[in-house]
């Protein structure tokens, strides 16, 4: 650690210093013909020996310019001169210059500039949200490079509110997590790719094909009604303007891969020898693989981190029109090693005990995005995004290699044996996104929009190996036998096909000064079908056979092989589970934008019907008479944000809402899904939605155009909150229930973007930091006979307990260097925090004595996570990056209170409360810390 930190401060004291540009761009007219486009004319700007000539359509376009104040001049052979000064390059945007040139000099009417804004800017981005009526936060292209954030779910994970689940791309906004989201790319909806989840993995979408990721917290009648805490808008990249390729590539490495010899001994799973660059292809299905392929895993060597990206953009004519092409594209692998422990624990008594977990993790990410932009005229935009992303992991868990676990279903403690666990996980995930827009401007006050969305989504584990042995001894290891899946290969396949659009009509009624007011009025469609099937292989030993015995755990062959099932020593077994799901919904919405001096009001009414089905299942552990499960909702959705003008620099805001949250596919089909360490999930087909109520009140000043200070207040309440809890039972199971009856959620927001210390042209010192403190409860329910339900989770005199997944506080910041010079440095220190939050509920394991036998809430521990990130810009082509994530790498874990026993059994106190329950970790490990270096090269 010492030796990296040395590395760190050398890279920071040898740094140096880079300069910003912008671009100048714009139409030249021809005065004496009607005001044509005038081609070949020049264009200098003062003081310099840029510039540019006109094209046929009288554009041009001048690039890395430096920042400052110049005067720009147009020739042309036979006309005047024309001369405007004043004109202001900003860095990262265009300077937008139009002119007209006669045979006399143009008048300085005739001149218009404005400045086009860069989006990927975070000034940018604030005025965006200083002039929106809605509440809603982003962070664009350019913070995402400072801080060093790879992904989506790292970037939202920098604003107020936000907070990422370690190991995942599951965020929750202000403590509400997947199913109270939604998610949109370019404002279109995109589907989950897992079947545990609503929302895609954010962690998909690398930063290299994101302009900027935006929070609304706020809801409006233009988005669909399922959602509580907000809308993640994801805006993918296009052209801006640079006509540019850049190349980058990077290399790192993980402390724990590197740490003992793990280096030259990096596990991985069997799948690895019918895996390429992160897809799967095998002519075996499982049943076949159960004897015609090995089921031991493999090993490599050097397992260093390594990425690669190509960016282009380049703007073209056709048919008399600028057509703007953007392409970016990546190709990613990751290494992680985590070691650790595990614990399941009913009605206070061990069940599983694994002291010595082990994962090793190779993850490879396969990016392709394709923009183009095409305008016809200056009154109709159109736009197409076909955005591809291939996810492959490959994940080797072993539990029991030290001999010291316990698996409670295996073998009794008096057996004197433990037990070794080895589950081998590919999952590839192929998404393909095609979305083509529409913009038109009919009249000065009218225009339509419109956009159309066709997603397509393979999740699959082509081929899942799980073995179970018990250890007696050195050289006797015996296949475990309970259950008849044992020793499995499974396969599970998601097939998710998803049509949607919307069509917009905008109309500007007036517009003063002092009034304003238009409206929106439109529809919305989606269409999500899906197609779920799993299949168990399993070789189960015949009766004769059980304490077949092996001599090692890392040769599995010897047992299961052809021969042993063709003598009858194994028995094949085979389990399918399927289930089919539709999503379809359909909505109409109205939309006011008013004006009143400093009063901006925006109002709407959304009317949505949706329909959530699973028309057929067939699933092992479900004993039901009906296969099939239907449901149709309608609501009347009414939206209100107020925005008060105080000032230039500051707005007071209000809103209120009431949104719905409907149950997820995975949450109502009771498919059972097994983790890699033996929990299981299932869903519950008798949920039922919450009704949700928003409100929020909001203090925002912006000192300057790159700094903010804002205050939030904001209330939830929530009518039948969905949790996961455990179940009642022995088996252990967690799944879905409406655990109450309401339950309210306050906080209060504080974010400030502060420049601490500002020296013109050549350094700045930025603190960003953002603050959220909430309170949450929920009333639990007690008995609910049409749900199924009696006292679930109500047990040891519990009736109110917080909600699922909700941080009391939640932490983010940055502190940011720049020396604003010729060869720019940044030193960038993030650091993020949330604090204790349930991941999943408690509940009686007995009705009868549930003051005695229960499962208490299983607790995640909240930890500090630190990233460093230096970057410098050798010259105008090169820049080095250094980056440095989870710095601290601290432990995490997730633990539970145990009510411990003593000779005369569990004590209670008159309130029959357990006087000596004590805090077990039952899970931690610690992922390590990344160490990467990239080099970027614009040609």
């Amino acid at each position: 650690m010492r030796k990296r930190f040395t590395v760190l401060a050398l890279f920071f004291i040898g740094a140096i210093f880079a300069q910003e540009t912008g671009t100048i761009a714009g139409k030249l007219l021809d005065k004496e013909s009607n005001n044509q486009p005038l081609p070949f004319a020049n264009v200098i700007v003062g003081g310099t020996a840029k510039g540019a000539s006109t094209d046929f359509d009288g554009l041009y376009e001048i690039t890395g310019v430096p920042v400052g104040t110049y005067t720009l001049s147009f020739s042309f052979t036979g006309y005047q001169t024309v001369e405007i000064p004043n004109v202001v390059v900003e860095a990262d945007k265009v300077a937008v210059v139009d002119a007209t040139m006669g045979a006399t000099a143009a008048a300085l009417e005739e001149v218009v500039i404005k400045v086009v804004t860069n989006r990927e800017r975070e000034e940018a981005l604030l005025l965006e949200q200083k002039q929106a009526v809605q509440i809603k936060e982003s962070i664009g292209a350019e913070q995402l490079s400072k801080q060093g954030v790879s992904d989506a779910a790292a970037a939202t994970a920098k604003i107020s509110g936000v907070n990422k689940v370690e190991g995942s791309g599951d965020i929750f906004i202000r403590g509400l997590g997947d199913r109270y989201l939604s998610t949109t790319m370019n404002g279109l909806p995109v589907p989950s790719e897992d079947v545990e989840r609503k929302n895609i993995d954010l962690g998909l979408f690398s930063a290299n094909i994101i302009q900027n990721i935006g929070v609304s917290k706020t809801y409006s009648s233009l988005f669909y009604g399922d959602q509580a805490s907000g809308n993640v808008d994801i805006v993918s990249k296009e052209y801006s303007g640079n006509g540019e390729l850049t190349i980058s590539v990077s290399g790192g490495v993980n402390t724990n891969v590197i740490d003992g010899d793990t280096w030259n001994n990096f596990r991985s799973t069997q799948n690895t020898n019918n895996t390429t660059l992160g897809f799967y292809s095998s002519n075996l299905n499982t049943e076949t693989a159960l004897t015609q392929e090995s089921w031991n895993p493999e090993t490599s060597n050097t397992p260093a981190n390594f990425g690669i990206s190509v960016t282009a953009g380049e703007k073209v004519e056709m048919f008399g029109n600028n057509l703007s092409v953007f392409f970016t594209g990546s190709y990613s692998k990751s290494n992680q090693q985590r070691i650790g422990e595990f614990k399941e624990y009913r009605a206070n008594f061990v069940n599983d005990t694994i002291p010595d977990a082990e994962r090793f993790i190779n993850t490879t990410n396969t990016t392709g995005l394709l923009n183009l932009a095409y305008r016809i005229g200056s009154n109709t935009k159109l736009k197409f995004n076909s955005l591809f992303i291939n996810k492959g992991e490959d994940q080797l868990n072993e539990f029991g290699r030290g001999g010291r676990a316990g698996i409670f279903e295996e073998t009794p403690v008096a057996d004197n044996a433990s037990q070794f666990v080895r589950d081998q996980l590919f999952r590839q995930t192929t998404l393909f996104i095609n979305q083509l827009f529409g913009d038109h401007s009919i009249t000065e006050k009218d225009e339509i929009d419109w956009g159309i969305g066709y997603n397509v989504v393979n999740a699959d584990e082509p081929n899942r190996i799980r073995n179970e042995l018990n250890i007696y001894g050195l050289n006797d290891i015996r296949f475990g036998n309970t259950g008849g899946f044992q020793q499995r290969k499974s396969s599970q396949e998601i097939k998710d096909k998803e049509i949607n659009g919307f069509l917009k009509y905008n109309r500007v009624m007036t517009d003063s000064e002092f009034y304003s007011a238009k409206f929106d009025i439109g529809i919305n469609y989606r269409k999500k079908e899906r197609d779920f099937e799993s299949r168990f292989n399993g070789l189960a030993l015949s009766r004769s056979s059980v304490g077949l015995s092996i001599n090692s755990f890392d040769n599995l062959d010897e047992g299961l092989n052809f021969q042993n099932v063709d003598n009858g020593t194994f028995i094949p077994r085979d389990q399918n589970d399927t289930y089919e799901a539709l999503l379809e919904e359909q909505a109409a919405f109205l939309n006011f934008d008013i004006r009143i001096k400093k009063l901006v009001a925006n109002l709407g009414i959304r009317y949505e019907e949706d329909q959530l089905d699973v028309p057929f299942f067939n699933v092992a552990n479900f004993s039901g008479s009906d296969n099939f499960i239907f449901n149709e909702y309608s609501n009347l959705l009414p939206s209100m944000s107020l925005k008060y003008e105080v000032n230039e620099k500051h707005n007071i805001r209000l809103a209120a809402s009431q949104t719905f949250t409907l149950p997820e596919f995975k949450e109502i089909a009771p498919f059972e899904y097994v983790s890699p360490t033996g929990r299981v999930t299932r869903g519950n087909p008798n949920l039922k939605p919450s009704t949700n109520y928003n409100y929020d009140l909001k203090w925002e000043f912006f000192p300057t155009s790159k700094e903010l200070i804002s205050l939030t207040g904001f209330y939830k309440k929530i009518e039948d909150p969905i949790n996961l809890a455990q179940t009642r039972g022995a088996a252990g199971v967690f799944s879905y229930f409406n655990t109450a009856e309401k339950a309210d959620i306050y906080g209060v927001e504080l974010e400030g973007r502060i420049n601490l210390v500002e020296i013109e042209d050549k350094a700045n010192l930025n603190l960003n930091v953002n603050v959220t403190r909430m309170w949450h409860s929920q009333d639990l329910k007690g008995e609910d006979r049409d749900a199924g339900q009696f006292e679930e989770f109500r047990y040891k005199n519990k009736t109110e307990s917080g909600l699922q997944g909700a941080s009391d506080w939640i932490v983010n910041g940055s502190l940011s260097y720049s020396n604003q010079k010729e060869k720019e440095f940044i030193a960038t220190l993030t650091g993020n925090y949330a604090s204790d939050r349930i991941f999943a509920l408690g509940s009686p394991d007995d009705v009868a004595n549930k003051e005695t036998l229960y499962n208490e809430e299983i607790i995640e521990n909240g930890f500090v996570t630190m990233d460093l990130i230096l970057s410098k810009q050798i010259n105008d082509k090169l820049k080095v990056k250094l980056t440095a994530r989870n710095l601290l790498n601290p432990k995490i874990k997730q633990t539970q209170l145990i009510a411990q026993e003593n000779q005369a059994g569990i004590r209670f106190d008159t309130n029959n409360n357990p006087v000596n329950e004590a805090e077990e970790t039952i899970l931690s490990y610690k992922k390590g810390s990344t160490i990467s270096l990239s080099l970027n090269y614009t040609f």
